[in-house]
This record gives structure tokens, sequence and C-alpha cells, in this order.
């Protein structure tokens, strides 16, 4: 397999701790699209929808499972780009390391907007300049040593997964008549029509919706690299990730299930905050807005986090120019940190000025060319194991069910499309997705006509 060389080391006082990894990773699969997101999920297609996050978060499992194992038995490559490089090739790595910038770059700016949208409020500015105060905030976190960010980091997914226990315990209470009048459960989840309202295939419709929403945790594998103990970090990570957030999602959606008639639950309203008011918790909806708004801050200090080390990356292997390589004494990439916080604020600013067009437009283009990403990480894993020598896939490579799990994994991400394309609401960000990694498929295989 071909060896890429390493990234520079980071300086021993400047790395990232196993704690920053850990929240890193579930803050980036914990978002708004959980406090505020699944309402949509749950009108749709009522208590099956706890079915298809299960599903959904067992995929994301298998998914970060794999991608662990091939950074523990070779590890310092780089992000998982690196791991696809040796597995497929430079076209394949092109492709992925730009759409997974493209992916986050949208999200950078759209959370701007989110982000400033909540704190017009509060700040009685244009939702524009809030906008781009949150972007050269976070940029100026990001250029400061990767510790800074991981403590940043830390402390806003914190409040994320905190907020989230606190509301299981208080539920959990509230459910078992320890306080309040008591709730009665079997009415609220099988009164309108059973667990299945709409039918089994609505639940199947919902599922790239629920995918989005807990996509961010590969971000863990590729921080891990800045740690002291990449190989460690990873193993730790990726061994206990998807468990902890299968458990995150589908106890606090269960329990939202058990106290709030799912009927009753508005799309694009909190369903946290509606539970939180039947239980007669004082300033539910003032809490749930801190929440959100800290799931924001994270989400964008996320995006701007992976898409300068993408980038740096890229450049590094001449995909991308190659100033955009360049690090500070910090040892951080601030000329690519530069270069996406400018592009995340056209992003940004696209939503006001032409949100039916061109917003509408790069939300399409970006908004399914994550499960390609999901895809070839499957299949470069499939490549890693099999070239690997029997002592190193006995050591680091335990994956049971090998390859039937990896294939089923693959199926399940082509059914995820193929519901998209079935889906009227979602067939064009699919057709969209499918023309943005056609055209990066394009734009390499020029570069590559031009340098030959």
């Amino acid at each position: 397999m071909t060896e890429v060389t390493p990234p520079c080391p980071a300086r021993p006082a400047s790395v990232l701790r196993q704690r920053h990894i850990i929240m890193i990773a579930l803050g980036g699969a914990i978002g708004a699209g959980l406090f505020v997101g699944s309402s949509a999920a749950i009108a749709a297609v009522g208590p099956a929808v706890l079915l298809g996050f299960v599903a959904v978060g067992m995929l994301v499992m298998l998914v970060m499972r794999m991608l662990g194992e091939m950074v523990v038995a070779s590890p310092g490559k780089g992000s998982f780009v690196e791991y696809i490089r040796a597995a497929h090739g430079n076209g394949a790595a092109f492709t992925t390391g730009w759409l997974y910038w493209f992916f986050w770059l949208v999200a950078l700016g759209s959370e701007a907007i989110a982000g400033a949208i909540l704190l017009h409020d509060w700040i009685r500015l244009p939702v524009w300049v809030l906008a781009t105060a949150l972007i050269v905030a976070l940029n100026l976190v990001n250029r400061m040593a990767v510790h800074i960010f991981g403590e940043c980091e830390f402390w806003l997914s914190l409040i994320k997964v905190a907020s989230i226990v606190a509301f299981v315990v208080a539920g959990g209470l509230y459910v078992a008549h320890v306080f309040g009048p008591g709730v009665p459960v079997v009415h609220n989840v099988t009164g309108h029509g059973g667990i299945f309202p709409h039918g089994a295939m609505g639940v199947l419709a919902i599922i790239p919706t629920l995918l989005f929403t807990m996509i961010g945790s590969e971000i863990a594998t590729v921080a891990a690299g800045e740690s002291a103990e990449p190989a460690k970090n990873v193993a730790y990570v990726t061994r206990s990730l998807g468990t902890r957030i299968m458990l995150f999602y589908s106890l606090s959606i269960a329990l939202i299930l058990m106290i709030v008639p799912w009927w009753t639950i508005e799309p694009g309203h909190s369903p946290f905050v509606a539970a939180m008011q039947v239980m007669g918790i004082p300033g539910a909806a003032a809490c749930m807005r801190v929440v959100v708004l800290t799931a924001v801050l994270s989400c964008m200090n996320s995006s701007l986090y992976i898409t300068s080390r993408i980038l740096a990356e890229l450049s590094r292997h001449g995909d991308a120019p190659a100033l955009l390589q360049r690090r500070n004494s910090q040892n951080t990439p601030v000329n690519a940190i530069m270069a996406n916080s400018l592009a995340g604020g056209v992003v940004a600013f696209s939503s006001i000025l032409a949100p039916d067009t061109v917003f509408s437009f790069l939300l399409s283009c970006s908004g399914g060319v994550i499960l390609l990403v999901y895809s070839l990480i499957v299949t470069a894993y499939v490549v890693t194991r099999r070239a690997a020598t029997p002592a190193m896939r006995q050591a680091y490579f335990r994956l049971p069910l090998f390859p039937v799990i990896n294939m089923a994994t693959l199926g399940g991400v082509l059914v995820i499309f193929g519901a998209m394309l079935l889906n009227p609401s979602q067939r064009m960000t699919a057709l969209a997705s499918l023309g943005t990694t056609v055209f990066f498929v394009l734009v390499h295989a020029l570069r590559r006509k031009n340098q030959a």
C-alpha cells in the first residue's frame, strides 16, 4: 500500500487530549438536528421514528468502527481521506476530500445564519452583521493552538451532552411517576394509529433526514491525529462512540414519545421544549434556546476545523493551491482557515441575498455527498483489510462477519440514497449531489490530462 508522508507533528504543548477527542466526536454527532430538527421526523412517521434512529445509529457506528480500525492499524496518515487514497488511489481521494470540504463549508455558512437569527432576539443588529461576527470569532479560535480549539469545543459539547443527560434523567423520573401527575405512556405512543401510523415505508423515507442529524462523528479521527497518542485515542473513541450516540438519541426520543402525544408535536418546534413544558419545567423555551445556540456554535467551530484540515491535506498532495498548507507558529493551517472563513461567509450571505436560488442550490448540491464519503470508507476498509498481513489482521481488524457486514453497510447507504430518489422532497438533493460528485471527478480528470 502506498505510504503517505504524515503531516508535521504538533508541538507537545499544543495537542488535543482524550477528553477533547471524546467531546469533539459527541459534539459533531449531536447538533441542532436532534434538538429541533427531530420534530419534523416525529410528526412525519410517529413512534416508528425511534426505529429509524436506531437503524441510522447502527450505520454510523459501523462506519466509525471501520474507520477506527484502519487508523489504529496504520496511524499517522492524516484524515480518513488518506486511507481512501491508499485503498483507491488519488482520484478517489481528490473527489472525497473536495466533496467532504464542500459539505462542511455549506454547513458552516448555513449554521452561521442560524446562529445569527437566534442571537438577533438578544442583540438587535442586522443578521448579516451577527453572522459575520460569529465566523470571525470562530476564525480566531481556530487560528490559535489546537488545544484552544479543543477546549472550546469541549465546553460547547459538554453543554449539549449535559442537557441531554439532564433531560433523560428528568424524563425518566416523570414517566416513573416520581414527580408530576403522571403520563399516559401507552396512549401517547400508540393512541393515534399505533406504532406505524403512516405505514412502515414512511420510516424509510425519513432515514436520510435522520442520517444527516448524526453526521460529524468522523471528525474525531482527524482530531485524534493532533493528539499525543492518536492510535489509542481513535481506538477508544470509535469503540464507544456509536453506542453513546445511539443511547443519547434513542433514550431522549423515546422519552419524548412517552411524555408528549406525538401528533401534537409541530415541525420546526423543539420536541424537547414540548416535553419539558408538559413536565412543568420552568424556562424550558429559554433553556433550549441557549442549548440550540450552543449546538450551532459547536457545529460552526467543528466545520471550520475540519474544512481547514482537509483543505491543507489536499494542498500537501497537490490537489489544492500550495499556499493553503502554510502553518503558523502554533502549527495551525492559517491560510486554509482564512480561506474557509471567507468561503463560509459567501455561503452565509447567499442565504440572505438569494435564499431560493443560490443558497438552495448549494444545499441541494451538498446534501447527499456524505453518502459517497461513507461508501468509500466502507470499501477502503475492505481493501485495506484484505491487503494487510495475517498478523495485522489478527491484531487490528476485529470487525465480525467480514466482509458480509461491510456489504450490508454499503447496502444500507445505497438504500438511503434510493429513498432520497423516491422521495419527491429529496429527489433534487440526490440528483444535485450526484452532479456535484461528477463535477469533481471531471475536474480531477482534466487536471490529470493537463499534467500528462
